[in-house]
């Protein structure tokens, strides 16, 4: 089976067994199946409960928690479709790939305002209610969805003024690199990405310390608030992942040069499937209130399987 693989220099054509290429794609499916159920029961409980859905808290989580199932599906489907297709039409191409970046550029931005959220509970805690209201964080979405479309705005219109009409009715591989190959697109991806995480790297730091500084104040035993951002600071650094993929492949193939097939794939995974395989047990699992609402699913599941199972 035909499978290229990027380097610095051009795009190499490589043959991967039938065996192998399903093999990978076979467990690339089957993380996704299980992650995207996780995550879809974690979203049904937020439904289900009223308790859940007008909390501003879990509101943000589950925002997170969908942002993570369209850019896993569509991870996975570009992988899936690298095998059968290898290229495809450049229109749908472009369609994918901008939900992607709107996706990967999101996830910071959730992260920063679930921090802030953290520091308010803590720092301001009889104004906490007052603050986070159901309405502000509707207002917030809004923010974040405008600060993410705003930077791909100047990728569409370069494309859409420099390319021919001819070239969204062709195919092509379908990576930021075919479709957006222009160096100052590059540039500018470069220089907002750095913007975004600098930004919300700050407001984790400043949340961080502030959170410290008020314990201390108080006397009190803010340890759950601290450890509750040191695990946005390491969901944000696995986010990151996706700006660093260029790095963890070339590294890899310097440590492995006689296996770039295999160094792609692992990169892949990396990148795409474990951020979101680690995130819903970060969040979901380990929060008190939501996890007892999982278990009142998980406990009610059980006992109609079995009803279900007794009747037949």
């Amino acid at each position: 089976m035909n499978f290229s693989v990027d380097t610095n220099t051009s795009i190499v054509l490589l043959k991967e067994s039938f065996k192998t290429a399903l093999t990978k794609n076979i467990i690339v499916v089957a993380l996704s199946i299980i992650i995207s159920y996780i995550n879809g029961v974690m979203v049904h409980t937020f439904l289900r409960h009223e308790i859940l859905n007008e909390d501003p808290r879990y509101m943000l989580f589950i925002h997170m928690v969908l942002n993570d199932i369209i850019q896993l599906m569509i991870a996975v489907m570009l992988h899936v479709f690298s095998y059968v297709f290898y290229a495809i039409n450049v229109s749908f191409c472009c369609l994918l790939l901008m939900i992607v970046i709107f996706c990967t550029q999101s996830t910071p931005l959730y992260l920063a305002s679930m921090a802030i959220e953290c520091y308010i509970a803590v720092c301001y805690p009889l104004r906490h209610t007052q603050i986070c209201t159901v309405r502000r964080t509707h207002i917030l979405f809004a923010l974040i969805y405008t600060l993410v479309a705003l930077p791909a705005l100047p990728d569409i219109i370069v494309i859409l003024a420099i390319e021919p009409l001819n070239f969204f009715h062709s195919t092509a591989l379908c990576l930021r690199e075919t479709v957006l190959r222009y160096p100052i697109l590059q540039q500018k991806k470069d220089i907002t990405n750095t913007m975004y995480l600098v930004f919300v790297w700050f407001i984790l730091i400043f949340s961080y310390l502030r959170i410290l500084i008020a314990a201390k104040a108080a006397k009190s035993d803010s340890q759950k608030a601290r450890n509750t951002i040191i695990l946005h600071a390491v969901q944000l650094l696995m986010s990151m992942l996706t700006y660093l993929e260029p790095v963890i492949y070339n590294l890899l193939l310097y440590m492995f040069p006689k296996y770039i097939l295999e160094v792609r794939f692992t990169t892949y995974l990396i990148v795409q499937i474990l951020p979101r395989f680690l995130s819903p047990f970060i969040y979901g699992v380990r929060d008190q209130t939501f996890r007892k609402y999982l278990k009142k699913y998980f406990c009610n599941t059980t006992v109609h399987n079995r009803n279900v199972s007794m009747s037949i």
